[in-house]
């Protein structure tokens, strides 16, 4: 058995979401994109036509974003007077795209600004005040526009304005309490705004501050916009879409002389660039320059008119990008030694004197993927005795608010949800490794079943065509917020399966279903190859893509997970269940209750069965069983499940009582409802309960359950569905009563059933009874 790395979250077809189907029809797209896309949040025909036909109209008003006009003024200012601009940008692909977009702009309106990219090393991330100091001193600045940074860094910019020079701030990161006090802030999110997107990269927020400048979008800037949206790993919805997609096809025919050569580097055809091009290799190569020293050439590189110059940094950028994978690979490795010999943390605190800074959010990422936890991973400077280093969390955790929490341990840090940067005195990393800890656990943090993996649908083998894979390519560009689908293969077995990569990291293998066979490529997977090879069933999840080789198409699967299991369970509790989707004679479906029993024997008579006392007749073999609902013990259910001797499980476990929720009903609601019944005589309990139900104040089954522990009791009687108070009936105690008592451990019995991890209820069925 081995289990998922990742908690799939198979999606379940939305009857609402056939209101998409005529649309989608008419415009010759797949039926089965409506149920895809309602699950990305694309609900109306207006999000549809937005979705699939990216345009300029989509595009917002800058002038909605705080502080724009008053930005506009004072740059149109400075080019109007000659004054010296700045560009203080920042080492990552987005910061270098940003500062060639602000430039460009600057440019284009007829004036001149320099540009200068932090250092990662030597000035950190974002505003710092010597180098203010310096370039304010060295280049006799007037006004600093920062780009893809700036809104926490209150005292670089508290100084260039005591020295009498502007500071305008365009940024998209995270929003401190308090706002530095800059000439403008521009920011999506800025809460004196109102601009409707809040989502946009570094250099989409510069790209806005160009089109205010202009009085026009600049088209001939999209591809920059779309490089660093797309390696920022922001959300690739709403505005952000419109500007990938557009920003793709000025790519394809960009004369940027930089870009070709970058592509020449990268191995990659210009004329059909793809988002996932940019992300695995126009981005990294941009990153790699600002992780290992100065990041300015891939500012030079963009902008550039001179082949040889553009063809010279390109070279130069990929021997860095080169150098770059190497150093991660060996920090990795250093790494994931130390969580082995380690416990368990909520957040793992890596540090090592020598650890390069500039590879350390890679590096971070690795650890998640291998630990399913958050970590930060700190080099430590021998002389200054100072930890800096990077962070990256999974959805569970969110990053900032966990550091935030442990604020005054930090020298300086920032980020998001899922990625932060940070730098401390290296003695205080103790410390911060308990609050980290600290604030898993007071956020009562679930680790158990790893990061939520969405899959869209399980897909037959025999589906996962070219002409299939051709009509997904119509849901791109793909990214944050909409992922490249993943689909699950199920009962299917790896075959051919052969290690690849110079470190034998990977894998090559095919699926096979029936005499259907599906190539497969496994990154990181290398070590899986023995578990794989002996399974002889498996569960894969992983995304469609067209291989093309010597002129040859073929369709395959880039692995994601895979879980191997004698015993599976499928948790489907809350929602609903359908006797059509279990209609196989190898599937079993078993009820606790003699209502259901009743209701799906007309519909499935030879695969229903009854449980009653923890027993089921003896008989067919099963394969499969479908839990329906809830029975008085939960044990009834761990003991069927061992008499068939079933390996796979689906979980409904409805409860229409929902008797745990609802609970038992206090004295004082027994005592309103013996009231009603003494006050109005004659009631008809066939058709009065919901009325009733409404007049006290609770559940109708509520109510029902009441009324069935008074005629235990024999406090009321109910003759032809007519209820009558006895009179002077003998003083109970209410717990005497049946259906009392079954209510007791019918809650019991839905507490562990229905709130138990899944995790927790798989290792249970499958404990052996005691003897």
């Amino acid at each position: 058995m081995k289990q998922a790395n990742f908690s799939w979250q198979i999606h379940q077809d939305n009857p609402a979401a056939e209101v998409l189907v005529p649309w989608l029809a008419e415009h010759q797209f797949p039926a089965f994109f409506a149920n895809l896309l309602w699950h990305r949040q694309i609900q109306t025909v207006e999000q549809l036509e937005a979705f699939f036909s990216p345009s300029l109209e989509q595009l917002h008003d800058p002038f909605l974003m705080f502080d724009m006009d008053r930005a506009i003024e004072r740059i149109q200012t400075a080019v109007g007077e000659g004054q010296p601009i700045l560009i203080y940008g920042d080492y990552d692909a987005d910061g270098i795209t940003s500062t060639t977009v602000m430039k460009e702009a600057i440019e284009l309106l007829g004036g001149e600004a320099s540009f200068y990219l932090p250092d990662r090393f030597k000035d950190g991330y974002g505003p710092n005040k010597a180098a203010y100091e310096r370039l304010i001193e060295e280049r006799g600045i007037q006004l600093i526009i920062t780009v893809d940074n700036g809104v926490s860094g209150h005292e670089a910019i508290d100084y260039a304005k005591s020295v009498g020079v502007d500071v305008i701030v365009t940024d998209h990161h995270e929003l401190p309490k308090e706002l530095p006090e800059a000439y403008a802030v521009i920011h999506p999110r800025h809460p004196q705004g109102n601009y409707p997107f809040g989502e946009l990269a570094g250099v989409g927020v510069a790209f806005k501050v160009a089109t205010a400048l202009l009085d026009e979008v600049p088209m001939e800037m999209l591809d920059l916009v779309a490089i660093g949206t797309i390696a920022d790993l922001v959300s690739v919805t709403g505005e952000n879409r419109a500007l990938v997609k557009l920003g793709l096809d000025i790519f394809k025919q960009s004369d940027r002389i930089g870009l070709q050569a970058l592509c020449q580097q990268a191995d990659l055809t210009q004329g059909v660039i793809t988002e996932e091009n940019i992300g695995f290799g126009i981005g990294p190569r941009l990153n790699a320059i600002g992780r290992l020293g100065d990041a300015s050439p891939g500012v030079t590189l963009l902008s550039t008119f001179d082949e040889e110059e553009a063809s010279e940094l390109a070279e130069f950028i990929q021997q860095k990008n080169s150098e770059r994978q190497t150093i991660v690979k060996t920090i990795t490795e250093e790494a994931l030694a130390m969580v082995k010999d380690m416990p368990n943390h909520g957040i793992y605190v890596l540090a090592k004197v020598g650890w390069h800074e500039g590879v350390l959010g890679i590096v971070a990422s690795r650890i998640v993927q291998e630990t399913g936890r958050p970590a930060l991973v700190l080099g430590i400077d021998e002389r200054t005795q100072v930890a800096k280093g990077s962070g990256r969390s999974v959805t569970q955790v969110n990053l900032f608010d966990a550091m935030s929490a442990a604020s005054e341990l930090f020298i300086n840090f920032g980020g998001h949800h899922m990625a932060a940067g940070m730098s401390l005195p290296m003695d205080r990393l103790i410390d911060l490794q308990a609050a980290l800890d600290g604030f898993v656990i007071e956020s009562k943090v679930d680790f158990s079943q790893g990061p939520e993996l969405q899959v869209e649908a399980i897909l037959p083998l025999a589906e996962g065509t070219i002409d299939f894979i051709q009509q997904l390519t119509l849901l791109a560009p793909f990214g944050t917020d909409n992922p490249s689908p993943h689909f699950m293969f199920d009962q299917v077995k790896a075959v051919n399966l052969k290690q690849i990569g110079a470190g034998q990291n990977h894998l090559k293998f095919q699926l096979a279903q029936n005499d259907e066979l599906l190539d497969c490529i496994a990154f990181d997977f290398g070590k899986d190859l023995e578990e794989l090879a002996t399974a002889d069933e498996l569960q894969l999840v992983g995304q469609l893509s067209i291989n093309e080789w010597n002129g040859n198409r073929k369709p395959q699967v880039f692995v994601k997970d895979y879980q191997v299991a004698d015993f599976q369970l499928f948790d489907l509790r809350g929602k609903r269940f359908n006797a059509e989707d279990y209609s196989k004679d190898s599937t079993v479906l078993l009820t606790f209750d003699a209502k259901n029993y009743r209701r799906l024997s007309k519909q499935v008579p030879h695969t229903v069965l009854l449980v009653e006392n923890g027993k089921i007749p003896e008989g067919q073999n099963w394969q499969e069983a479908v839990i329906i609902d809830c029975g008085l013990h939960a044990a009834d259910v761990k003991t069927v499940i061992h008499q068939l001797g079933v390996s796979r499980v689906h979980l409904f476990a409805e409860s229409l009582e929902q008797c745990y929720l609802n609970g038992i009903p206090s004295r004082e609601q027994f005592g309103k409802l013996f009231k009603f019944i003494d006050h109005y005589q004659q009631i008809d309990v066939r058709y009065k309960t919901k009325d009733i139900a409404k007049f006290l104040k609770v559940e109708e089954s509520v109510l029902i359950f009441m009324i069935q522990v008074f005629f235990d009791l024999e406090f009321v009687t109910i003759d032809s569905g007519v209820m009558n108070k006895v009179q002077a009936p003998v003083n109970r105690a209410l717990s005497e009563s049946k259906s009392y008592q079954e209510r007791e451990l019918k809650i019991e019995a839905e507490k562990f059933l229905l709130y138990s991890n899944a995790s927790e209820l798989r290792d249970w069925l499958l404990l052996q009874e005691e003897e």
